[in-house]
């Protein structure tokens, strides 16, 4: 048993908590090793040692990458989705000057007012 007194309310959320710990921890493990490899910024060397230490102190190592590098991680995950954005946009023939058209349509039927329109001509343009 992993605690006295047997199998108890207490011992079971005992349990509970420790496996959810340890889960939110490998999860952010795989983030931050997906971030790791995913830069360019970074050599071999520096990024075999982020490895080491990520090995050697776990816990530690996972909240040393992230206050260090959150900005960085955000930016380069943003990157990564605007280019999914424009990828997907290719493949499925997305065109900015279509989408005005449509919405330019849309607001001379009256099916949309100017505000709606303006609002979606500068979500478009992004």
């Amino acid at each position: 048993m992993l605690f006295r007194g047997g199998f108890t309310y207490t011992n079971f959320l005992a349990d509970v908590l420790s496996v959810f710990i340890f889960v939110l921890w490998f999860w952010l493990l795989i983030t931050v090793f997906g971030d790791l490899f995913r830069r360019r910024d970074v050599s071999g060397w520096g990024k075999a040692l982020w490895v080491i230490g990520l090995i050697v102190f776990p816990y530690l190592g996972v909240f040393i990458y992230l206050i260090s590098q959150s900005r960085g991680m955000a930016e380069r995950h943003n990157q990564r989705v605007e280019q999914a954005r424009g990828e997907l946009r290719q493949m499925v023939g997305f065109s900015v000057a279509d989408e005005i058209e449509k919405l330019e349509r849309l607001k001379n039927s009256g099916a949309i007012s100017n505000e709606e329109y303006g609002r979606l001509r500068a979500k478009a343009i992004q």
